[in-house]
């Protein structure tokens, strides 16, 4: 498995959750899903609520403010598998790894994995 570069996670550190945001609900909605499970598994993964989420996109922050400004659930640790390539759990910048974490939820939203396995809460 490749390990990111410094130039991928610049990339990701300076772009806008608003930007990706979009791509988030589309990819969830066409597998049948909906914007209130995109924002639980956002809310389970950042502690934002749906009034923070909308804020957020309202103020283009990067994934960088976005996750400075989230309280990573402590159970993030064990969302663990393959996306975009990268292996997450072996992610040595804790930025993209954090930025990994939601794009692999949102993946498995997208496949239809039932909500309590997507937020490991067993």
């Amino acid at each position: 498995m490749p390990t990111t570069t410094p130039e991928h996670d610049a990339r990701i550190a300076s772009m806008t959750f608003s930007s990706v945001y979009p791509h988030y609900v589309t990819k969830v909605e066409k597998k049948n899903r909906t914007k209130q499970e995109l924002h639980q598994v956002i809310t389970w993964l950042t502690g934002f609520d749906d009034a923070k989420i909308n804020k957020l996109i309202d103020e283009e922050v990067t994934f960088e403010t976005f996750f400075k400004r989230a309280k990573l659930n402590k159970n993030a640790h064990l969302i663990k598998g393959v996306i975009c390539g990268y292996r997450v759990e072996e992610i040595e910048n804790p930025l993209t790894q954090q930025t990994r974490y939601l794009d692999k939820l949102v993946d498995e939203l997208a496949k239809g994995k039932k909500m309590e396995k997507i937020l490991r809460e067993a």
